[in-house]
């Protein structure tokens, strides 16, 4: 397997989330410079790796001066004047949100809580990552605003739906970003990245100003370069908003970092969950996937090969969901501007959106239960993200709904069922391919389990030293 050149890292936005707010706390660095290095680099690979679809300079550099001023003061926040990217499916106050859309849109008066919640810990909002139409692809690309590329590859999808938030990680744009995931958006760019992505517990971070998103499919998640990182980021963007329909028990996920996760029954399951699509498992995915069971098991916990039996019922569950919050979605936007594909999938929200979506939601209990069932006898379960390397970026364009959802299924079967459920599952990095793609692996766990996540992969983060893998830039 061929191992990426690593490149040392060069300036503050290279650092990672906690070692740059450190440094902007001790004043090592103003948040002015840090700001500045960050929009610099943004704006300087805009041509190439197309990452951002609202960059947010002169605002940015205004909320860095006041951070500084404020340290200066005697202010101290965990985030204080550090650059964060947010989704283009997440409200800016005087930004617009075009959701990965064409057409022109009203700017949004009132941030996210998300956003309210992050801006209260002190960061700078620097811009919005780009992300495809309504978040319907593993792949990040617009007929508005082109494709977003891989920064391990130039030629490769970053994944998607949070494939821009992902690569201005990867590419050191940034130290972390938000992202949403609501059938693996987090997951899938950061297995492709080489990233830590969460997919947190159904509404740990707030998707206010709508009260679920998508039906509840979709939830907020962080993308960084380490456990740590992405912990502390989930925990200054999470908390309710009072209009929200999910608010579970508050979690310290910087807390689990450093705690020991114990002896853990973790199941190996590589089954890919039932499509009505062809789809096979990448033989290097899989010889991955295994790679990381091995230090599991060298860590002392006890891995058994066990495959998850998923059943029709959690598809059938998944579907209308999905397109109903589609057609949802598409409503809200009428000067969107979208490729058929998309319009096609909201005429088929529509008819979904009445009996198959109450049906859909009634039998989530249900699935609970089933699915529940099996970590009777194991704590988490260990699964591939995605089934494929990253495909190429083009190979999206131009094709019809069919073909674009072989595709889109044939690489990324894996990671919508736990959208279904609600749960949380924290995507992993596991290696690289021979040409030096990168590839995740998932840990999955039932309702608020993110704690063990966090913790078993820190534990596996200390051993695999993944943060230290950075592509060579090429933008």
């Amino acid at each position: 397997m061929s191992v990426p050149d690593r490149v040392a890292p060069t300036s503050p936005a290279d650092l990672g989330l906690t070692e740059l707010s450190t440094a902007i706390a001790d004043g090592t660095i103003t948040s002015v410079a840090a700001v500045t290095d960050a929009l610099d680099r943004i704006e300087a690979s805009q041509p190439t790796l197309n990452a951002f679809r609202v960059i947010r300079r002169e605002a940015a550099l205004r909320e860095a001066a006041d951070a500084d001023a404020r340290r200066a003061a005697g202010t101290r926040l965990p985030l204080l004047g550090v650059p964060i990217a947010v989704k283009d499916d997440t409200d800016i106050a005087g930004e617009i949100t075009a959701f990965g859309c064409g057409g022109e849109f009203t700017p949004k008066t009132e941030d996210a809580e998300s956003v309210r919640r992050l801006r209260a810990a002190g960061a700078v909002i620097v811009g919005k990552a780009n992300t495809c139409e309504l978040g319907q692809l593993p792949f990040t690309n617009g007929a508005a605003f082109g494709h977003s590329r891989n920064p391990w590859d130039r030629t490769r999808t970053p994944g998607g739906s949070s494939g821009g938030s992902a690569a201005a990680v990867a590419a050191g744009l940034v130290p972390a970003a938000l992202g949403s995931d609501g059938a693996g958006s987090v997951r899938i760019p950061a297995s492709w990245n080489n990233l830590v992505g969460i997919k947190p517990q159904r509404g740990r971070i707030s998707t206010w100003p709508h009260a679920e998103a998508f039906y509840g499919l979709t939830v907020n998640g962080p993308l960084a370069r380490t456990v740590r990182d992405a912990a502390l980021l989930l925990d200054l963007a999470a908390g309710p908003h009072s209009g929200d329909l999910h608010t579970p028990a508050p979690i310290d996920a910087s807390a689990a970092v450093c705690r020991d996760p114990g002896k853990l029954r973790i199941a190996l399951s590589l089954r890919i969950p039932f499509t009505a699509t062809k789809t096979a498992l990448d033989p290097e995915i899989a010889a991955a996937v295994h790679g990381l069971a091995t230090t599991l098991r060298a860590l002392g916990h006890t891995v058994t090969v066990a495959d998850l039996h998923y059943g029709l019922m959690i598809g059938a569950s998944f579907l209308p969901r999905s397109m109903a919050g589609i057609h949802r979605v598409h409503r809200a936007m009428p000067e969107a501007v979208v490729d058929p594909r998309t319009t096609a999938n909201s005429r088929l929200g529509r008819v979904l959106g009445g009996p198959a979506l109450a049906a859909a939601r009634r039998v989530e209990p249900l699935l609970h239960r089933r699915i529940g069932s099996f970590f009777d006898d194991y704590d988490l379960v260990l699964a591939p993200t995605t089934a494929t390397p990253p495909p190429i970026a083009e190979e999206i364009d131009g094709i019809g709904v069919g073909a674009t959802n072989n595709l889109i299924t044939g690489a990324c079967p894996y990671t919508w069922p736990w959208n279904v459920l609600g749960w949380p599952s924290v995507n992993v990095p596991a290696g690289f391919t021979e040409t030096g793609l990168p590839i995740g692996a998932q840990l999955m766990g039932t309702a608020n389990t993110e704690p063990m996540l966090i913790a078993l992969a820190a534990q596996l983060e200390s051993e695999r030293r993944w943060e230290r893998d950075r592509p060579t830039p090429w933008w």
